[in-house]
């Protein structure tokens, strides 16, 4: 049996080092909210793959789907042969995602690539170059979306220069002192001071932070974002890549402020685990693009399509919208009573299980405690939960467990998590 400890070595020397990870063993098989490494040890799951996993680990819907797909044909290339999965998934996403508008859909392989591909569509729509962005917000590792993420180590820091015309204001934070107010009238300098309306080919926000700390924008950001986009021509473009299909207690976080995206990324959990990723906007928006303007070899896998179309009926019939109001529910109040006992939790924020904790040094000052949330995922590691943090400074602890979770599962990795503090914070 090959150990975790000869893994390290293997991979020291083969796998470049600027890919981490955030636990030192290896995963050998999963199921729904639980996975055992290489060495038989078993863990509980509250990362989901990065919010990957909404639907868990191999469900057996999705299981199954990928083996029938597997069984006709794994590849075509969409540019090339067609196939029926792909556009049958467009069809399920086009009556989906929030508005009324007839919507057509963009089948991609990341996150990162769906960003990409907003920002050409809508700059081949409006014909103006300005993307105006978010500070804290992450939307992916490419060039463009790096230049549109507010964070610099490590995903930017000496990869520039980046792409130009990108403009940056800050995202509503009211524990760190941003309010809705302060985020409008960065909005309003910009465009009067650094790039007029008429060049702004798009606004994009993610409803809530996702690598910049679970912040929740209130759904008036979002309305009167809206309200600004639609007076100067702008195109909205809503990253719901981390909050979509169901984390937040809707299926996407968007419907809180009852808005119409122009364009909206997903990814993630669109799949189940299978590299698959849209965008999916207003079908007039959609067809300005010429045609062969957008695509690529992979796009639209047929095995991804036929997991994604899994997974809406998995979250459907199992009703994953309302659990995660129920998960979140049951961490926050967990959350909650840890507060009361452990001063370093500062605040618990959650919009259905999109759930986090920051964690501080003083309560009083609120600076943030960025060595005990690395501490804390060290000790959860090491006691058989996977746990991840976020935030600028990495004192968010955030919560993407499986909506398919039980409560027994739940309450075993919250004790996990609980006694840590306890052990951490004297």
């Amino acid at each position: 049996m090959v150990t975790n400890a000869e893994l390290q070595q293997r991979r020291a020397a083969a796998i470049a080092d600027g890919w981490a990870s955030v636990y030192p063993f290896y995963a050998d098989r999963a199921a729904n909210a639980e996975l055992w490494d290489v060495e038989g040890n078993r863990y509980i799951d509250f990362a989901g793959g990065i919010a990957t996993l909404n639907v868990g680990h191999l469900h057996p819907r999705v299981r199954a789907a990928v083996a029938v797909q597997l069984e006709r044909f794994s590849h075509t290339c969409f540019a090339v042969v067609p196939y029926e999965p792909a556009v049958e998934l467009a069809e399920r996403l086009n009556s989906l995602v929030p508005g009324s508008t007839p919507k057509k859909t963009l089948l991609v392989n990341s996150g990162a690539e769906a960003i990409e591909n907003a920002v050409k569509i809508a700059r081949r729509h409006t014909g103006r170059p300005g993307i105006i962005a978010f500070s804290a917000a992450f939307h992916g590792r490419t060039m463009m979306a790096m230049a549109l993420t507010g964070k610099m180590s490590p995903y930017k820091l000496g990869f520039g220069p980046f792409p130009g015309d990108v403009y940056r204001i800050p995202y509503p934070y009211p524990y760190r002192g941003v309010s809705l107010e302060d985020s409008l009238a960065a909005l309003d300098h910009v465009l009067r001071e650094d790039i007029e309306p008429a060049r702004v080919a798009a606004i994009l926000v993610e409803p809530v932070l996702g690598e910049g700390g679970f912040v929740i924008a209130p759904p008036e950001l979002l309305v009167r974002l809206r309200e600004i986009c639609d007076r100067h021509g702008i195109l909205l473009v809503v990253d719901e890549i981390q909050t979509g299909f169901g984390r937040t207690g809707r299926l996407f976080a968007a419907e809180y402020a009852d808005i119409e995206p122009d364009l909206i990324t997903l990814a993630k959990s669109l799949a189940g685990g299978f590299p698959l990723a849209a965008v999916v906007g207003k079908a007039p928006l959609m067809d300005s693009v010429q045609r062969g303007g957008i695509g690529g070899t992979f796009s639209g896998s047929p095995v991804g399509c036929a997991a994604a179309l899994a997974v809406l009926e998995v979250i459907e019939e199992e009703g994953l919208v309302e659990r995660a109001q129920a998960i979140g529910e049951l961490i926050t109040g967990r959350l909650n009573a840890m507060a009361e006992r452990f001063p370093p939790v500062g605040e618990v924020r959650a919009l259905g299980a999109m759930a986090a904790m920051e964690l501080v040094k003083d309560r009083a000052t609120r600076e943030p405690d960025r060595e005990l949330a690395a501490a804390l995922l060290r000790t959860v590691g090491e006691r058989g939960l996977v746990l991840l943090s976020a935030g600028e400074d990495a004192n968010v602890i955030r919560f993407l467990v499986p909506l398919t979770a039980s409560d027994a599962i739940l309450e075993e990795g919250l004790d996990i998590i609980e006694g840590a503090l306890a052990d951490l914070s004297g």
